[in-house]
């Protein structure tokens, strides 16, 4: 397992806590699929997480972006998303 930086952790509490997910976010491996076989999300789940992350960071992700299914492919593809289009 990669070991998450410092925003993949913050993201992996944010998305435990949302979504009242029964596992320690720190044990959510970073590369690991957030949907299907890995933690079992599905599309309600990463509207949540898309409102969430426009809250916190203030970076929007919409539907309509080409890349949204690499964006919510995993932990990393998710921060790395954010810190490229946050302010700041």
């Amino acid at each position: 397992m990669d070991e998450q930086n410092s925003l993949e952790k913050d993201l992996a509490i944010m998305i435990v806590d949302s979504l009242n997910l029964k596992l320690n976010p720190e044990n959510i491996d970073p590369i690991a699929p957030l949907f299907g076989e890995g933690l079992g999300l599905d599309s309600m789940d990463a509207l949540e997480i898309s409102i969430l992350v426009s809250e916190q960071y203030g970076v929007k992700i919409t539907t309509d972006n080409t890349d949204v299914t690499k964006i919510f492919s995993n932990l990393r593809s998710l921060g790395g998303y954010i810190e490229e289009h946050r302010d700041g």
